[in-house]
């Protein structure tokens, strides 16, 4: 493939920032295109490298300031093809091939014209998990950004509760499918593919789609792989845990689990990261983070003083008043048990969340999969993000708990989580949960926090289930009231469960079963863990600014 000529782009006033391409030489002798952006004033700078699978040319701009932005802040800025994608050589194997490149990306880039020798690396997603990966510990960056990634393919890109994830995964693969359609010039796979994303059939034939043009790929492979199986979870050498690092994550980010595991994983290795979690999905950051994240470079890689919006550990945006706050340190919050007649499935205002030492009664849902209950929102949907959810709420297959009107306002703050009894009459079910707020008239119910379990039991047996809900941040008023939401399934966010024991992925089939559920409510309880155990790796707690040492 031929490489365009360099070119130049016009920035901040007068200044030049120019750009052009240049190969690398993997160790395997496989060369790696990487486009690389320089100012135009004297160097040497430091390196700030992405290494991504969607076209250098693109660079996460979806996400990020374009790289000539950073590069007329007094950087050299290196996007690269990854293996197999773009320009560079080889064939893509996914993350299992970036241990070793990643390495030898790192040392070129200390060498390249123009490079003072520091390099620091940045980017989300599959990009975020790039900079993790070296199978040298002294070949990694000297400052690294992750945002909204995770080491675990299982939990942190795959499954949720059990389940795999379905359009997200079938989504991302299928993008991956088309580009390399497009590296093999068959234009009609491109554009069956293409049809299929753009109508929606993808839900219904995009396993197909995989089969046909991308057998070998990642995700299909993620989604035919059982959720109990032998998932490849990545280990970071721990001199690059201890590495200066900015952690981005999102309370509507599938990925969020990942970020606050690789914050602990950090600290327990004896570094010090910043996080920052914000009101965010995956690829909508409301303006992004730039302007935070050049700080953190200029002052590791420039050696320019730390400025106040890096001074806290760790911040978090409230999604309801979208103030950036401290987390909680060692703050208790409440518990709620549930309650209802038996009518909580048919009449969302008749079930009740309240003290757990009132739980009481229990309540009968069916399951019909030729109407599944649609996931909506949060961090599993193609639209993330918070959402009203009001109609699902009046179906008879979703069961409503809600609470009396708060009597003075509330932070949540944590990773909400159900303990119930549950019974089936099938071998297998989905739990799905939402958490909702519901305003004194009852015209918003405002979902912020979803999450699912899948089960395999005796038909008849009762077990207690726990179903882990996305960790949330949020701050109700006095006279709003919290809702949980409980449901058979969330499709198309989820594959719809077939009710036999089986596990196969996809929408429903003509043989898929009803599934009768019943709920024994007493003891049941809905608690928030806490979102970051302050007690690993160091003493402090955080001050109500965010501040380490306030007692």
């Amino acid at each position: 493939m031929k490489a365009p000529p360099p070119g130049r782009y016009g920035v901040r006033g007068q200044d030049q920032v120019r750009w052009q391409d240049q190969g690398m030489t993997c160790r395997d002798g496989i060369s790696l295109a990487s486009r690389i952006w320089s100012p135009q004033a004297p160097g040497p700078w430091p390196v700030l490298l992405m290494r991504q699978p969607y076209g250098r040319a693109i660079a996460s701009t979806i996400t990020y300031a374009h790289p000539s932005w950073y590069a007329s802040h007094g950087f050299l800025v290196v996007v690269q093809d990854v293996r197999g994608k773009g320009d560079s050589g080889g064939e893509f194997g996914g993350f299992a091939q970036e241990a070793a490149d990643g390495a030898d990306s790192i040392r070129w880039a200390r060498q390249l014209e123009g490079s003072n020798g520091q390099v620091g690396c940045y980017g989300f997603s599959y990009q975020g998990l790039t900079q993790l990966l070296s199978d040298d510990p002294t070949a990694i960056p000297d400052c690294l950004a992750p945002a909204m990634t995770g080491l675990n393919e299982c939990s942190d890109w795959a499954v949720t509760g059990g389940a795999h994830w379905w359009a997200l995964g079938l989504g991302w693969g299928l993008q991956l499918a088309a580009q390399r359609c497009q590296r093999r010039g068959d234009g009609s796979g491109w554009r069956a593919i293409r049809r299929s994303l753009e109508t929606g059939s993808f839900l219904e034939e995009g396993l197909e789609l995989l089969e046909r043009h991308d057998p070998e790929g990642m995700a299909r492979r993620w989604l035919l792989e059982p959720a109990n199986g032998n998932w490849p979870c990545h280990r970071p050498p721990p001199t690059l845990l201890r590495q200066p690092m900015l952690l981005i994550g999102g309370w509507w980010d599938p990925h969020l689990g990942g970020i606050l595991d690789l914050w602990a994983q950090s600290r327990l290795a004896g570094g010090l990261p910043t996080l920052r979690i914000g009101a965010w999905s995956h690829t909508n950051w409301q303006g992004g983070i730039d302007r935070l994240q050049l700080a953190f470079f200029q002052h590791h890689l420039r050696r320019q003083p730390l400025p106040p919006e890096l001074l806290a550990p760790a911040l978090l945006e409230d999604a309801s008043s979208h103030s950036w706050q401290a987390p909680a340190a060692r703050s208790s919050q409440p518990v709620w048990g549930l309650a209802s007649g038996g009518l909580a499935a048919i009449d969302s205002q008749e079930g009740q969340l309240l003290s757990p030492q009132a739980s009481w009664g229990e309540v009968t849902l069916v399951h019909d999969p030729w109407r599944p209950v649609p996931g909506r929102g949060g961090h599993l949907g193609l639209d993330p993000g918070p959402c009203q959810r009001g109609d699902i709420d009046q179906r008879g297959d979703v069961a409503c708990f809600t609470s009396a009107p708060l009597p003075r306002p509330l932070r949540l703050e944590g990773r909400p989580r159900l303990s119930i009894a549950v019974e089936a009459d099938q071998p297998s079910f989905d739990l799905c949960a939402a958490l909702s707020v519901l305003d004194s008239t009852d015209a918003s119910v405002l979902q912020l926090s979803t999450g699912m379990a899948r089960c395999h039991q005796q038909p008849g047996q009762s077990s207690v289930l726990l179903v882990q809900l996305q960790p949330l941040l949020a701050s109700l008023a006095a006279g709003q009231r919290l809702r949980l939401s409980l449901a058979g399934a969330a499709w198309p966010q989820i594959g719809v469960n077939p009710g036999n024991g089986d596990d196969p992925p996809g929408p429903s089939g003509p043989g898929h079963r009803v599934i009768s559920l019943r709920f024994d409510l007493q003891g049941s309880s809905l608690e928030l863990m806490p979102l970051l155990d302050l007690d690993l790796g160091a003493e402090e707690d955080f001050g109500p600014n965010g501040e380490p040492g306030a007692n």
